[in-house]
């Protein structure tokens, strides 16, 4: 026999597999390392095209916030055919926000209906752009024809509401509510108002504005957050001017 024999011995053999566990180890980290970052990414992504989507529906509402068309609701005569007596829309509040009631913080707006796709209605308002105005209740209104053929113009106006309660965001009345948003940290508005009801720029803003009638933008804030934690909490911030002054 020959007095050395070729081969490992078990001190090689130790090193190579303690050389080979550090090698595996390593690149099993950078791989848990490139998944908690894209799960981290996906994450913060997800956040803000929820809060991307809330705000671009809750700002085009908020612009049309007052908006009757070529009527001016404080000088038109309104009558509301479904209950038969004077119906002043101008008294309707178009923009009302009522923060940490019992059914959670409330805001509600009064706005010009957008395209077709912005459901039934709440009112319809046929008018001749002067001093006559009729409210219809929903699609009871004249069919836009008649209405043409008649000289009027009809114009849709919604009722629409938004409420923040328990970590999520809905719209809707409250017995037929449909979530937007979970996972919602938080939810805040301020009003930016003007100094009285004729000036058109903003002075301060405020949570609780005195009138309606001040009312010109409206400042929001989101916080949302990840139910799993792999990210930190993220704040969204947005201001959303009227395109119409409220009278």
């Amino acid at each position: 026999m020959k007095k050395y024999s070729k081969g490992l011995g078990l001190i090689e053999l130790m090193v190579a597999m303690v050389l080979g566990l550090v090698v595996v180890l390593g690149v099993t980290q950078i791989f848990i390392s490139a998944k908690n970052t894209y799960q981290s990414q996906n994450a913060a992504a997800v956040m803000q095209e929820d809060a991307r989507y809330l705000f671009s529906r809750m700002i085009q509402d908020i612009r049309m916030v007052g908006m009757f068309g070529c009527i001016d609701p404080s000088n038109a005569s309104f009558v509301d055919t479904t209950v038969g007596q004077a119906f002043s829309l101008a008294a309707v509040q178009p923009i009302q926000y009522s923060n940490n009631t019992s059914n959670g913080s409330v805001l509600t707006l009064l706005t010009g209906d957008v395209g077709n796709n912005g459901g039934t209605p709440t009112y319809m308002i046929v008018t001749d752009c002067k001093t006559l105005a009729t409210v219809y209740t929903g699609t009871q209104a004249p069919t836009n024809q008649a209405s043409a053929n008649l000289g009027l113009l009809s114009m849709p106006v919604r009722q629409v509401i938004y409420t923040f309660r328990n970590s999520q965001i809905f719209t809707g009345p409250a017995a037929s509510q449909q979530v937007l948003v979970n996972n919602v940290a938080g939810f805040s508005l301020t009003f930016g108002v003007a100094a009285n009801a004729a000036d058109a720029g903003i002075a301060r803003y405020t949570a609780a504005p005195a009138s309606a009638a001040l009312i010109r933008s409206v400042r929001m804030s989101l916080v949302l957050t990840d139910p799993s934690k792999r990210v930190r909490n993220q704040t969204f911030n947005v201001v959303a001017t009227l395109r119409n002054r409220i009278h």
